[in-house]
């Protein structure tokens, strides 16, 4: 048994003396449990610690997307965030009731994850291009992808399915941790896909597949063997010459199963199905700079992968997840398959990607017939922050929507309840919590004399801590906490970037890259954050391409000189970054509409940098406005909108 905290102490001695049932994610805390065999190294942590210590992040509404009809009240889900923490939050709205299949089975019937393969090597596109480079090894990365297979695991309905897609360098290691996680009784299939593309290497083998671990939650996984059968090859189409009145083809076979020329007494009739049971190996190609379904986002696969996972493991209505979305695959493959998803990524590159891909989805192929266009929109969708939020909207909330926000933003738990007459909110851990209702008392101040008077009705009536959610503005002391008596009250405030005394960690924020080798990496971020616009200076100008000055009859090009560029970052210790060492990226959208950002191009810092900080693009790109969007590495972002009129001036020396 682990040492159990002083919070989790008071907790389990408040619900025995109130002779309530210990919660099942305490009872592992006070009981240990072992197996029978299991992969080990450094810094491997217990499944219950996992789900307990995780921090579940509330979903902030950034805007629904509705180019088509919704379905049954659903809106599927595309959410920027740290997806461990975001799959927290799902596994409790699965547990409240809010995430069920069509069918009424509560979670997520399919989930499909193409996390990083953490290689340390350099892929490369189809144009020889660094498309990305995984920075996660060795144990750090078998634990990162750990945590968010347990909660994956929580996420599925009964029965749900996952397929893990890696390459051979980690395949091994993860099928060892997946067997603990799902079961090796519940493991069905080692998929390998295959495809050709140019040699690249005589020295060895050439490398020309993946692999996809396929698990069932249990033995009664959804699987459509029929929806997936494959043609018959020529040969065996051949072999079948003769048809029945109502056109069935068959061949004749005899008693030993040798193919007969005539029918005759001891022969009979071997009739042609709908196709031969797909196999465990698949061969496809990959998204090359051809194709028309290419993104331009390094290690996006191919829909008809996706296709077949989908129609295989999942049915009409559905829920499909995958929280290592990337290009969004798997949301435009469920869409057009009538399955409704979720999707969830750290990168702004792959959220906007998403976005612009399924608001394009009627473009796109039609995968039952390939040489059609889809030709429908794509169903609702809301666009969720999930960790880093912006506090104007919060504080714009109704009431009772800026309560339960802030109660989940702090981990605590809802529960009203008073003491001496104090209506209070909720619990974290044992300890009691007020949500200040900053609304209601406009004119009032959270100073030392509120905390006198709090703890003169209190002090002998809670334990050693008192927690109260405020927003920063309406608190007057700097301290984290004023004590009195036994007592501390400890004050959260909105925005808050680090809670050390609560949690036992700093908080770490998500980060975003710098160069398209950093597309995949990853980072675990902890905690949330506020938005903080960057401050950004630039000068606009248009120029001939060969980077001339004065316009001749030559094409030109615009020209976006970034000359300043700083994140605003709030932390308990002071930190510092020169100019533009916080830039991540520049996206721009040539056509603006002047509601939804459509990406069209993408400028790295790394790329940036090496052209002096200047975003250069043909002038005839822009249509009517622009929009510019500058993201530092933390998620934040500064738009602007341009007009062609904009780059009239001269670039200054």
């Amino acid at each position: 048994m682990r040492k159990l905290s002083e919070q989790e102490i008071e907790r389990f001695v408040s619900l025995l003396k109130e002779g309530k049932p210990l919660p099942e994610d305490y009872k592992a805390s006070l009981f240990d449990t072992k197996k029978e065999y299991e992969l080990i190294y450094a810094d491997k942590e217990r499944e219950v610690d996992i789900l307990a210590d995780t921090m579940a992040v509330p979903l902030q509404r950034v805007k629904t997307f509705r180019n088509g009809e919704s379905g049954n009240g659903w809106t599927n889900m595309l959410i920027f965030g740290d997806n461990l923490q975001v799959l927290k939050t799902l596994v409790q709205m699965k547990q409240e009731g809010k995430l069920k299949n069509a069918d009424g089975t509560p979670g997520v019937r399919l989930v499909y994850i193409d996390p990083p393969f953490a290689t340390r090597q350099e892929f490369r596109g189809s144009q020889d291009q660094k498309a990305y480079q995984d920075k996660i090894a060795g144990a750090g990365f078998l634990e990162f992808l750990r945590k968010r297979l347990i909660f994956l695991r929580e996420l599925l309905s009964d029965d749900g399915s996952i397929y893990v897609h890696l390459d051979q360098r980690k395949g091994h290691y993860l099928k060892a941790l997946s067997d603990e996680i799902f079961g090796e009784h519940n493991f069905q299939n080692e998929i390998v896909w295959c495809y050709k593309e140019r040699e690249i290497n005589q020295q060895k083998w050439n490398t020309k597949h993946e692999t996809i671990l396929f698990y069932g939650k249990s033995g009664k996984f959804v699987f459509n063997a029929d929806e997936v059968r494959e043609p018959y090859s020529e040969g065996t189409l051949v072999n079948y010459k003769f048809k029945n009145e109502d056109g069935r083809k068959y061949r004749l076979r005899t008693k030993d199963g040798l193919i007969a020329h005539k029918e005759g007494p001891n022969t009979y009739r071997q009739y042609l199905g709908e196709g031969s049971l797909a196999r465990d190996w698949w061969e496809f190609k990959r998204v090359h700079q051809a194709s028309e379904e290419l993104t331009n986002y390094p290690t996006q696969k191919p829909e008809v992968l996706l296709e077949r996972i989908i129609k295989a493991s999942s049915k009409p209505g559905d829920l499909v997840l995958d929280c290592f979305a990337g290009s969004g695959t798997t949301q435009a493959v469920a869409e057009k398959y009538g399955r409704r998803w979720i999707g969830v990524d750290c990168g702004k590159l792959a959220i906007y990607t998403m976005q612009k891909r399924l608001l394009n989805i009627a473009a796109s192929k039609n995968l039952k017939d390939p040489k059609k266009k889809y030709g429908k929109p794509c169903q609702p969708f809301t666009l969720y922050d999930a960790g880093l939020y912006d506090y104007k909207k919060i504080k714009g909330l109704p009431w009772e929507q800026y309560r339960e926000f802030a109660l989940k933003l702090f981990q605590c738990r809802d529960d009203k309840h008073e003491i001496s007459k104090i209506a209070l909110d909720g619990y974290l851990g044992a300890d009691s919590v007020m949500v200040f209702n900053y609304q209601e008392h406009k004119d009032a101040v959270m100073d030392r004399g509120f905390i006198d008077d709090l703890h003169k009705y209190l002090g002998n009536k809670i334990g050693r801590r008192f927690f109260i959610i405020a927003p920063a503005a309406s608190v007057r002391f700097l301290e984290d906490y004023i004590e009195r008596g036994k007592t501390k009250y400890f004050v959260l405030r909105i925005p808050y970037s680090i809670i050390e005394e609560i949690h036992n960690r700093g908080f770490t924020k998500i980060k975003q890259p710098v160069s398209e080798m950093d597309v995949n990496d990853t980072v675990d971020a902890v905690g949330f954050d506020f938005i903080q616009v960057p401050a950004v200076e630039c000068q606009y100008f248009i120029q001939n391409k060969k980077g001339q000055l004065e316009i001749g009859k030559g094409t030109k090009e615009c020209a976006i000189k970034i000359e300043k560029f700083e994140s605003k970052v709030i932390s308990r210790k002071p930190l510092e970054f020169a100019n533009l060492e916080t830039l991540s990226m520049v996206m721009l959208d040539y056509d603006f509409d002047g509601e939804v950002f459509d990406l069209d191009e993408v400028f790295y810092a790394e790329d940036l940098k090496k052209n002096d900080y200047e975003a250069c693009f043909a002038e005839d790109k822009v249509k009517e406005q622009i929009m510019v969007i500058y993201i530092d590495i933390f998620g934040n972002e500064k738009r602007e909108i341009k007009t062609l009129s904009d780059f009239n001036g001269k670039r200054k020396k």
